[in-house]
């Protein structure tokens, strides 16, 4: 393992026309989810100029039936759903406008071969929705467990987001981009050695003055978010490198849901299987395995028994417990990586019932994970089980 290196992560904002796209889809999940918990869900979004489409396939109760009938009423809800979700992300422009926009939905009900080979049925357990390998990752570097890298990435564009909803910032408008390189000695993250930030602005700051304006901006923002004495060489600073960014979010780019599964997840200090989060219901394991699969790498640093762990699940559609369970300390465990393996299934119920179950999957709380990470954010409640560490006591009396 090496201790001396230089690594980085990257971030993007809510008004990235891909995480727009991830949002309206997980504020599908969360519709159908409100009224039938046990609905099926499986949503894409395409953002690009004045145009919102749907498509994917879906089932439950109130929702639509296998001939593909909508309930009454719950078109208008779903469309309510989705220009509702670009108002509050704040954008009001000509190119992509909350009100204006052309919307289609292209939902279609579910498969009934994929539903026979995943529902539960007589003594047949519900199986997986598909085949894959789903990754989990905690690192003791940050508080949350995260690598420090995506963290302060992360919080850059929070910290904009929060400043441009609250006025602080009214020049900036919703689409933004953050690179953090953090240098590591002895694995320890010490300093920034470059920062990036781009990110759209109005119309004022098209000039000499407002980029310098907009450049001080940034930089206090850095100061904020990064720790004492870690900002980089002035040289080292890039504030929009490319010039100007008046144009920007479906408009400047079009958006699909699932395209940053890294900011997702880890920044790149984690393999990750492939499969995306945001449109799936929690019977989908792409979504609840990996879930678990960073529940179970948390408690496992939390319980003191690695400085960093990497978890890997792996699936077969239909097929109810995973085909295998990988353990990785990277040379930092203080047991047998093969102990904590054994362990693991003996704690939680590693079939897709067993997530949801264990952690309480089945609730309309997917749409705030769909910007700014999945991962080592405070939990709200019930929002975000998958980072308690309530299995710390557990798994140190089992291994």
């Amino acid at each position: 393992m090496r201790s001396d290196y230089l690594f980085t992560s990257e971030s993007v904002s809510e008004g990235h026309p891909d995480k727009v796209a991830d949002q309206i889809s997980d504020a599908i999940v969360d519709l159908f989810l409100s009224k039938d918990p046990e609905a099926r869900v499986a949503c894409e979004t395409l953002t690009t100029t004045n145009l919102v489409v749907l498509a994917g396939e879906i089932r439950g109760k109130g929702i639509m039936d296998k001939e593909g009938n909508w309930a009454p009423g719950i078109q208008a809800e779903i469309e309510e759903a989705v220009r509702g979700t670009v108002k509050r992300i704040g954008y009001a422009q000509s190119g992509f406008h909350w009100q204006e926009f052309r919307f289609e939905n292209n939902l279609h009900p579910q498969s009934a071969h994929i539903a026979m080979g995943v529902d539960e049925s007589g003594n047949k357990d519900e199986g997986a929705g598909d085949q894959g390998i789903m990754f989990g990752y905690a690192t003791d570097e940050t508080p949350g467990m995260m690598p420090a890298t995506l963290y302060y990435s992360h919080k850059i564009l929070e910290t904009m987001a929060e400043d441009r909803h609250s006025g602080a910032a009214p020049f900036l408008e919703p689409d933004a981009k953050s690179q953090v390189t953090l240098k590591y000695e002895n694995g320890v993250p010490v300093k920034a050695t470059a920062l990036v930030v781009s990110t759209q602005h109005s119309a004022e700051l098209s000039n000499e003055a407002g980029q310098a304006k907009l450049r001080d901006y940034v930089k206090g923002v850095f100061a904020k978010i990064l720790p004492e004495g870690w900002l980089p060489a002035e040289e080292q600073i890039y504030v929009n490198p490319t010039g100007l960014f008046e144009i920007g979010g479906p408009d400047g780019d079009a958006g699909l849901t699932g395209r940053k599964i890294i900011v997702d997840t880890y920044g790149g200090a984690s393999p990750h299987g492939g499969g995306a989060f945001s449109g799936k219901d929690p019977t989908k394991v792409d979504r609840s395995a990996a879930y678990i699969a960073r529940y179970l790498a948390k408690n496992v640093v939390a319980a003191g028994l690695a400085k960093r762990c990497t978890i890997q699940l792996s699936y077969a559609i239909g097929i109810a417990e995973p085909l295998s369970i990988y353990v990785d300390t990277h040379g930092t465990g203080t047991v047998d990586e093969a102990k904590i393996e054994a362990a693991l299934p003996k704690l939680v119920r590693l079939t897709p019932k067993g997530i949801r179950e264990h952690l309480g999957l089945n609730k309309p709380i997917y749409q705030k994970t769909a910007a700014y990470g999945h991962f080592g954010r405070d939990a709200e409640g019930d929002f975000f089980p998958w980072e308690k560490t309530d299995l710390v006591d557990k798994l140190k009396a089992t291994i």
